[in-house]
């Protein structure tokens, strides 16, 4: 079994060898159609296997081909990390679709649209039922703080200062 510190940069060499091969390497029109990026690689203690995960941009169509073309050229890319890194053994690749990337994309578009729903309704006033039922309901609201309704970039910058911040109810 390999140490931790080893794992940890023989999975450092590949993340950046398997970035310059995607760019440079791969001639696969599936991997090259949708823009494919290294989000992470693990490595097995006993450095026989690595799964990397990978960030595809494009529609899901374009995804699916794209994880296709991966998966039918880890061949080609273990060949090309063993010469590369110089390895007894190089460990079997296995894809993966890491969503990570869309989902924070749609979480930041739905906070986008909270943010300009507040903005329209602007703030809550003191002492109003939105207010109490907020405080009520959520012992560590933000309502303590003034009346005022705070930003995104405030709200989570603030999130655990409740005496400075406050929230609208809803």
């Amino acid at each position: 079994m390999a140490h931790g510190r080893r794992v940890e940069r023989v999975a450092s060499m590949i993340r950046r060898e398997m970035s310059e091969l995607l760019v440079n390497g791969v001639r696969d029109e599936r991997v090259n159609q949708g823009m494919v990026s290294i989000t992470n690689v693990v490595v097995a203690g006993d450095l026989q296997h690595c799964k990397v995960s990978v960030s595809i941009f494009g529609s899901e169509s374009e995804q699916d081909q794209a994880m296709a073309g991966l998966r039918s050229a880890a061949p080609y890319l273990r060949g090309e990390l063993s010469r590369r890194l110089n390895m007894r053994r190089t460990p079997e690749l296995v894809f993966h679709h890491d969503k990570g990337l869309a989902q924070g994309v749609e979480v930041l578009g739905l906070l986008s649209k909270l943010e300009q729903e507040r903005q329209e309704r602007g703030p809550v006033p003191e002492g109003s039922e939105e207010m109490r039922a907020c405080a009520a309901s959520w012992p560590s609201c933000w309502c303590s703080g003034p009346v005022a309704t705070p930003s995104i970039s405030s709200a989570v910058t603030r999130a655990g200062n409740s005496a400075t911040t406050n929230c609208s109810a809803g």
